[in-house]
């Protein structure tokens, strides 16, 4: 995974430094949050604060343990890292489509600067103040779109990269998936099929022991004599 993606995520969501808490979860299984906190050189408060926002997201799932000696519960945290990219997708994604807004007004929409003040406005604005600039009163010079054409361009090339990247990290981790849900799927038919064939020879050999201890009456059949006639 990105991991500069990944950290800009969690920022946005969490709060400004938050990020960093990534490279301690990246890849790693129930990491104890005193341990987290110490690496962050946060409280256990504010680190758990950072947690539980990301756990509103499902972006970090937890396990809890008491410990015997304090007798209190210590937390231990796991990123979903499927979860972080689906994320990440939707971030890049709106991103793209805000780059294109921005595009689309720069290929359509003319605007004007004002060089000393180094402000630049769209053409409605400068028309209701007749061309002149409201801070120094210099006339407003139609600006050069070709620069911030490129720029944006530029944007959308690479967010589309990181978005590649993205998806392809994604369809590796749901092809795992796929494939340990078969995996658990057979396990667990085997499972069944073993214990209704462990059923059914445990009845059997309860019913033969059961009809040794109990044989049942054998049914004497009675001779019925014919009279003889006189």
């Amino acid at each position: 995974m990105q991991i500069k993606l990944l950290k800009g995520l969690i920022d946005e969501l969490a709060g400004e430094g938050a990020g960093q808490i990534a490279d301690i979860l990246f890849e790693k299984r129930d990491v104890n949050e005193f341990l987290i906190a110490k690496k962050m050189n946060l409280t256990i408060n504010q680190v758990r604060n950072i947690l539980y926002k990301l756990s509103a997201d499902g972006l970090v799932s937890f396990t809890r343990k008491k410990d015997k000696r304090k007798g209190w519960y210590i937390y231990y945290w796991t990123l979903d890292s499927e979860k972080c990219l689906i994320q990440i997708e939707d971030s890049l994604l709106k991103k793209i489509e805000e780059f294109n807004h921005q595009l689309k007004n720069r290929e359509t929409k003319r605007y004007y600067s004002c060089k000393p003040c180094n402000v630049e406005v769209n053409e409605e604005t400068a028309l209701e103040h007749d061309f002149i600039c409201e801070e120094c009163a210099e006339v407003y010079v139609l600006s050069d779109n070709t620069p911030e054409l490129k720029d944006i361009q530029l944007k959308i090339a690479r967010t589309e990269k990181e978005l590649k990247v993205i998806r392809d990290e994604l369809e590796i981790i749901r092809a795992v998936s796929a494939k340990k849900k078969v995996s658990r799927e057979k396990k667990e038919l085997k499972e069944k099929t073993e214990k209704k064939q462990k059923d059914r020879a445990q009845r059997k050999k309860d019913k033969a022991k059961a009809e040794k201890k109990f044989p049942p009456k054998k049914v004497k059949k009675s001779v019925v004599k014919s009279k003889k006639k006189k």
